[in-house]
């Protein structure tokens, strides 16, 4: 006789997106490589719930669409970041502590080995999702799981070829009045 066993556990993306993004350009060689979170989310989660996504990234220039996307989809959000997205990516996984069963911390930096050790002590199940060549093997060690981001996980867009100018150049003639 089988038994189900029902899986109930509530899960925080926490994504740091300058990161994640630097790793992908570095391991495809392009500017353009984005993130698949349409493939990538659902294979973080199997099957467990989603309680928040949070995508840290730093600078004022952040995509509206993909801020559009991930909250249409996910009910995620994007936050800009002053510096780097390391403190306010620390600060709002102490804060989500209590409130999930595991906390997936999407980088590969090793600034976020102290996080890791505090969320787990805290009884947070902790995972680190990111490009296994451009991730500390200290913070692989001190996670509960880690996730590998493969070329599976992202695309490439599609960059239309420099349009050419139609238009003449117009030369104007100085005149000079003596």
């Amino acid at each position: 006789m089988s038994v189900e066993v029902v899986i109930s556990q509530s899960v925080a993306v926490l994504v740091d997106g300058n990161n994640i993004e630097r790793s992908i350009h570095s391991e495809s060689s392009k500017q353009s490589t984005m993130l698949n979170f349409d493939t990538l989310i659902p294979k973080l989660l199997g099957n467990r719930g989603l309680n928040r996504f949070i995508y840290f990234r730093e600078g004022k220039n952040i995509s509206s669409k993909l801020a559009e996307r991930l909250h249409s989809n996910y009910h995620g959000s994007v936050r800009a970041c002053h510096k780097s997205a390391d403190i306010p990516l620390s600060i709002k996984a102490t804060q989500l502590a209590q409130k999930v069963d595991t906390i997936i911390i999407m980088s590969g930096d090793s600034d976020y080995i102290e996080l890791v050790r505090h969320l787990k002590s805290e009884g947070v199940r902790v995972e680190i999702a990111s490009i296994e060549s451009t991730t500390s093997k200290l913070l692989v060690e001190e996670a509960d799981y880690f996730h590998p981001i493969t070329s599976d996980d992202w695309f490439t867009l599609k960059t239309s070829p420099q349009k050419r100018s139609t238009k003449k150049k117009v030369s104007k003639k100085v005149v000079k009045k003596d």
